[in-house]
């Protein structure tokens, strides 16, 4: 009989687990040391795999999702309001975690002297982002939009920090392949296919290696804070302000958009799309679940087929509204726990890099945390930072995962209507898909 292999997701939640009771055990036994000198580095190697994909990962994944409209250039009509409506939503989510941080502020339970030890250990990270407040307030307030636009894409691509860069280049590279007939580019096309199919495979390679990560992070944490509760009370506020944010999307931002531009009562629209919200919880990848997604919208939602086969399919790679509140929450949770105030203009650029990435997200468990470090690294805050939060990253990325998918539904739902052919409530004779 053949063993049952262990979920990738239970791995990871053992390594945490196991991380932190090593951590107290290290604490309590002297081994101090030895946890940082033969632990904790490989945790820092699961920190650059994550930086080392982050380039290329958003590029690729930008091109083939915005180019991938030339195969339905009939429908650019349709095109043009699903990609408007993903961008609307995603702009509000974000917006809304960065409203819901400064506004409860978890980060600042943290004890200052906490902060102090933060503050030196990344002392050099530190100056270099006063610096940089420094020079940003010498700055026109449009400086932010010119440097957008890259002088030399190769330099840009050799920063982390400069992704915007990055991200814009991709969406000028991938217009350009919209508006080239496809026979012409059918090889450039092939390339980013397998392209992107390599890169996927690499982040499999990097989430088998996210337990060992994991644990090596947590021990590590545990040590240098000498298993200090402040930490845990810390993680719970976060943990707790992002549950509150992916919640108010699901229960009341697109309840409202469904109502006002579809027609549809959102208690059918949640009951319809419960089984793909479960199944998108327990595997925590909106790829996953794109066939039952398929299948509730068409059966019990009333959508076409024509707008479901497009619009949802897209939404894997661009909509991404749960991970862009984490994102902007995270964001500033590290920089509240580091002692930093991030200006206005960081705060911007949060929302917009946050937005941009997003849509670079793959539909994959562990996808967001690699965005996570391009959001970090716009405002300068060390992606060292990660480590506060990855270990109780999964449950958070199974309930954004759930409001990706409602997401993706919600805006069919409402492009089928404008269509004007969404069939609500659905015929008791409507085909099966």
């Amino acid at each position: 009989m053949k063993k049952k292999n262990i979920p990738l997701w239970l791995k990871i939640i053992i390594g945490m687990v196991l991380g932190v009771v090593w951590g107290l055990i290290a604490v309590f036994t002297g081994l101090k040391e030895f946890t940082l000198d033969w632990i904790k580095p490989f945790g820092t190697i699961f920190l650059n795999l994550l930086k080392l994909i982050a380039v290329p990962l958003i590029f690729v994944s930008l091109v083939k999702g915005i180019s991938s409209l030339t195969d339905i250039s009939r429908l650019s009509r349709m095109g043009l309001k699903t990609i408007g409506l993903y961008l609307v939503s995603t702009l509000i989510a974000t917006s809304l975690g960065l409203g819901l941080v400064n506004l409860l502020e978890p980060g600042n339970t943290f004890p200052e002297e906490k902060q102090t030890e933060l503050q030196e250990r990344y002392e050099v990270d530190i100056q270099e982002k006063e610096i940089s407040a420094e020079k940003v307030q010498e700055q026109s307030p449009l400086q932010f939009l010119v440097d957008m636009v890259p002088e030399n894409i190769v330099d840009s691509a050799s920063n982390n920090r400069n992704m915007l860069q990055i991200i814009f280049f991709a969406i000028l590279f991938a217009i350009a392949m919209v508006m080239i007939p496809t026979e012409k580019i059918r090889t450039v096309k092939d390339f980013f296919d397998g392209f992107n199919e390599v890169i996927l495979k690499i982040i499999d390679f990097i989430m088998a290696f996210a337990p060992i990560g994991v644990f090596a992070l947590l021990a590590a944490l545990i040590v240098e804070f000498s298993g200090d509760a402040d930490l845990f009370v810390a993680l719970a506020n976060y943990a707790g302000v992002v549950v509150l944010g992916l919640l108010v999307i699901i229960f009341a931002v697109y309840p409202f958009f469904i109502r006002l531009l579809a027609g549809v009562k959102y208690p059918h629209f949640f009951r319809a799309i419960f089984p793909a919200q479960m199944f998108a919880f327990t595997t925590s990848s909106s790829a996953a679940t794109l066939p039952v997604t398929l299948r509730q919208t068409q059966n019990e939602l009333g959508v076409s087929k024509t707008v479901s086969n497009f619009v949802l399919p897209i939404g894997v790679t661009i909509n991404m509204d749960g991970t862009s509140c984490y994102q902007a929450i995270a964001a500033v949770f590290i920089a509240q726990v580091f002692g930093l105030d991030l200006t206005l203009a960081q705060q911007v650029t949060i929302v917009l890099t946050a937005t941009l990435s997003s849509i670079g997200t793959p539909g994959v468990p562990g996808g967001s945390i690699i965005m996570l470090v391009i959001v970090l690294s716009s405002v300068g805050l060390p992606a060292a930072g990660l480590a506060l939060i990855l270990g109780i990253d999964r449950p958070l990325d199974m309930l954004r995962t759930v409001v990706n998918i409602t997401g993706d539904s919600t805006v069919s739902t409402i492009v089928s209507k404008s269509e004007g052919d969404l069939n609500y409530p659905p015929k008791k004779t409507e085909e099966a898909a």
